[in-house]
């Protein structure tokens, strides 16, 4: 694999960045729960027109996709110990 396919993901065109590969397994699938339940908690709050509950839920997506390395600084320009605690700290704030 190069480079740009452990960072980046092409679906459909457009390119996501990759799930940070360094992070514990049980880490990554704790902060992907805790996005399937924002993303799910974005909907139902849109669906109910409370902008106040969107806004809560879009901040739980960001900061579950910060701690996958998805959002924020390249994990790839991170180092490797700053970027595990950022996951934990994730965690920490979301509740786990």
């Amino acid at each position: 694999m190069t480079d740009d396919d452990e960072r980046w993901l092409v679906i459909d065109g457009r390119r996501w960045r990759r799930t940070d590969p360094s992070l514990p397994e049980d880490v990554v699938e704790a902060l992907k729960s805790h996005l399937g339940r924002a993303r799910s908690a974005v909907k139902q709050a849109k669906g109910a027109g409370d902008e106040a509950a969107v806004r809560r839920a879009r901040d739980r997506v960001q900061l579950a996709k910060t701690g996958l390395g998805e959002r924020g600084p390249y994990w790839w320009e991170v180092d490797e110990a700053d970027r595990l605690a950022q996951a934990r700290d994730a965690l920490r704030d979301l509740g786990d």
